[in-house]
């Protein structure tokens, strides 16, 4: 089988081919413009491919409800352009192939389930962490979506008694993405976060925040591995930080033998940053199956 595999960004557009095995053949990347800009470079980068099939994992809020009118729509974005737009439609009509479609996160969630370091579990969450904060959720071997889709980044975070950054999140301010994304970095600090690694404060702060959402992310969804990726995430003094925060506010109450490991438990992702592209693949083979109904 010949897939094609689109990690739409908001700054990016990654676009690949590749197989069901996950072998990547002919991968470019597209500057996130105007839609009217960008789909016509992404299409032509796919049209004679001769592809069996299309995975797309999109930045959102996206609608990823095949039973919805607005299926495959990026929704609410701010990003201008993109608001209320009918990606898979787009490229349904151009490459006439069948599209499995989802949230980023859940792509890159797909990707490390598939290929990483979560490879044959059933219960996971993979959380990035970079100029925006999501984060996909898989449970009982089924990617969530619920009514919509999770938005890890945007639950409400309890501020740190000596923090008094307002949050920059222009919906909820002191939210996990308005506190803890990299843009939140800079604000904060006066400098990006990667030419902050030398003060610890910095991330003895970002570590408090992630920490506080990994800890809800435990008492409520019980996930058997957390990954974290993300351009705040290379970051690497923050694991062994937030691992020791996540075990002073969990204070023993939930008593595992993952809880006993935690350096295996709360992870970095593992896949040199293509577990979205490889979460494409795999959706792509999941479109596949669901129109020949395998």
């Amino acid at each position: 089988m010949i897939y094609g595999a689109l990690e739409a960004g908001g700054t990016k557009m990654v676009c690949a081919v590749g197989d069901e095995k996950g072998n990547i053949t002919e991968r470019v990347t597209i500057p996130t413009k105007t839609p009217e800009e960008t789909l016509p470079a992404i299409i032509d980068f796919f049209k004679g491919k001769r592809l069996d099939a299309l995975g797309v994992a999109s930045f959102g809020p996206v609608d990823p409800d095949p039973s919805s009118d607005t299926y495959g729509y990026i929704t609410t974005t701010p990003k201008p352009g993109w608001a209320h737009y009918d990606l898979v439609g787009t490229l349904q009509r151009a490459l006439q192939v069948p599209i499995g479609f989802d949230t980023d996160v859940n792509g890159s969630l797909l990707g490390e389930i598939t290929y990483g370091s979560a490879k044959g579990l059933k219960d996971a969450v993979y959380l990035t962490v970079g100029t925006g904060i999501g984060g996909g959720v898989m449970t009982n071997g089924k990617l969530l979506h619920g009514m919509l889709h999770p938005e890890l980044g945007h639950m409400l975070m309890r501020p740190h008694p000596d923090d008094t950054y307002p949050g920059k999140c222009p919906f909820h301010h002191c939210c996990l993405e308005g506190m803890a994304a990299g843009p939140a970095i800079e604000e904060r600090w006066g400098a990006r976060g990667e030419t902050l690694s030398g003060r610890n404060e910095v991330w003895e702060s970002e570590a408090y925040y992630l920490a506080q959402a990994l800890t809800n992310l435990i008492l409520t969804l019980s996930p058997k591995r957390i990954i974290l990726g993300g351009g705040v995430m290379h970051q690497e003094q923050l694991f062994p930080m937030i691992r020791k925060e996540v075990k002073n506010m969990l204070n023993g109450y939930i008593v595992t033998k993952e809880m006993e490991d935690l350096d295996s438990y709360i992870v970095p992702s593992s896949l040199n940053d293509d577990q979205g592209i490889l979460g494409c693949l795999c959706l792509a083979e999941q479109a596949v199956k669901k129109d020949t109904g395998a």
